[in-house]
């Protein structure tokens, strides 16, 4: 036991010796960590010790490595954050409601913010995507659709300037993509509801474009009813499948 505090004790060593790099302005994003043997020799610890404080960074996301270059300093979160959402819905801590819950309020954000922050040359991207939506409606393409939704909700998170909520929703997306399914195909395969869906989308965009908020609080809400009236409709299939097996779901 002695020994486990001590080696854990000696890895946040690294941990930290990274962290006052980062702070000091001596390591940035994309730069080469010092190799083990180097960290080890500077925080006089052994390499066991730096190799799990690696692991443990390279978990979170702060570090990429690289087999026969090295460990670099990446800031990729994204990865951590959906696993880490993946396992909180495993374990039952969060459910569909609560993740489109989050969604709507993270996506009502990015694009408020986006209003603020949208380039012109965005905003030309965002019309030409719903362009292609209105063509492939036409031809009945649920794998474009699903595609072009994805893209269109991106680039209105990306031009919202806040790298965080595009981290979080991007992170959200794959967990609702892992574990709902092909929830946006069976939307878009719903002729009336995947009308009621390009009319919110296109509602979205013209509030960039007229810098309407009022409009984008509307939009977003159109979308999300359409969303939360399909995934409650899955919800209850999946507890009906659960109490078809004779499970009691209330000891879940």
């Amino acid at each position: 036991m002695e020994e486990e505090l001590l080696q854990k004790k000696s890895y946040t060593k690294v941990i930290d010796f990274i962290k006052k790099q980062i702070i000091l302005g001596e390591l940035k994003i994309g730069e080469k960590l010092p190799a083990e043997r180097e960290l080890s020799a500077i925080l006089g610890i052994s390499r066991n010790s730096v190799r799990e404080a690696i692991r443990t960074l390279d978990n979170m996301g702060v570090i990429s490595s690289k087999q026969g270059a090295g460990n670099f300093l990446t800031g990729n979160f994204e990865s951590s954050l959906i696993e880490s959402m993946s396992m909180m819905f495993l374990l039952n801590k969060i459910n569909y409601e609560q993740i489109s819950q989050l969604r709507r309020g993270l996506e009502t954000q990015a694009l408020l913010l986006a209003i603020d922050n949208i380039s012109e040359n965005e905003i030309n991207e965002l019309k030409e995507i719903i362009l292609e939506l209105d063509a492939e409606n036409g031809n009945n393409s649920e794998e474009m659709n699903v595609k072009l939704d994805k893209k269109l909700h991106y680039h209105i998170a990306f031009a919202s300037k806040n790298y965080l909520i595009i981290d979080i929703l991007e992170a959200l997306s794959e967990v609702m993509d892992r574990f709902i399914g092909d929830l946006r195909r069976e939307i878009l395969m719903n002729e009336k509801r995947k009308y009621m869906l390009q009319e919110a989308h296109k509602e979205m965009v013209k509030s960039l474009v007229t810098k309407d908020k009022s409009l984008a609080y509307e939009s977003i809400n159109k979308h999300f009813s359409v969303v939360d009236e399909n995934l409650l409709e899955k919800s209850d299939e999946a507890l009906l499948k659960i109490n078809q097996k004779g499970i009691n779901i209330r000891n879940m």
